[in-house]
């Protein structure tokens, strides 16, 4: 993991020291045509040096914006680098994620859904990793944030192995229009992958991206 942050922050070093050499390569070019330029030219129709100056402003100006990228880019591998670090404190805590989806664990998901307006009739329905339907209950009807703990047990009663579940929330106003719930999953996380472009927390063998990811507290299973 560790690795590939280096890797990405070498990756970056690299580009900029190639761009700061060519322009450096570039502008020693330019001195030395200008030098020569100007010690063979006819002193009786000297060439106008208003040209050298133009060049040598757009010169100073390149300059000055590979410099200003280059603190930008190292400003954004710092912010890059503390989401990452503040990330890996993660594990080992409870965190609250926009996702649908949970771990059934111990006989117990656990999930938040919100309503952003009142609906005649909210269903809850629970899904497996097979998008078969497992479970259903009644849902709330007024405007709010609630939370929903399911037992694992499906309609009949019977334990459902633990694994990964979805939660589905129907709710419709009083015009009959469909209302669109955020849905949210409360689990321990238990990892963070740094691989890839984006930080992905892994909330059991849910991953969803730390951009989800809306709090996290001390487990209170571990204290």
């Amino acid at each position: 993991m560790v690795d590939a942050v280096g890797a990405t922050n070498s990756t970056a070093s690299s580009a900029l020291q190639a761009q700061r050499t060519s322009l450096s390569n570039n502008f020693d070019m330019f001195l030395t045509l200008l030098t020569e330029q100007m010690k063979n030219q006819d002193p009786l129709n000297p060439q106008d040096s208003n040209e050298f100056v133009n060049q040598l402003v757009q010169f100073s100006n390149v300059e000055q914006q590979i410099q200003q990228n280059e603190h930008l880019e190292s400003l954004l591998l710092l912010q890059s680098a503390a989401a990452q670090a503040s990330a890996v404190s993660y594990i080992g805590r409870t965190g609250l994620a926009t996702t649908p989806e949970t771990t059934l664990s111990a006989g117990e998901a656990k999930w938040a859904y919100t309503l952003p307006e009142d609906s005649t009739g909210t269903t809850l329905i629970v899904r497996d990793s097979e998008d078969r339907e497992v479970f259903r209950a009644t849902g709330e009807s007024s405007t709010g944030t609630y939370d929903f703990i399911w037992d694992g047990r499906d309609a009949a009663g019977a334990e459902m192995p633990d694994g990964v579940y979805s939660l589905e929330v129907l709710a419709v106003d009083s015009d009959g229009n469909s209302v669109n719930p955020e849905i949210l999953a409360t689990s321990r996380v238990t990892g963070v992958d740094l691989s890839g472009a984006e930080v992905v927390v892994e909330m059991g063998d849910v991953r969803v991206p730390l951009s989800s990811v809306l709090a996290v507290q001390e487990d209170q299973t571990s204290t």
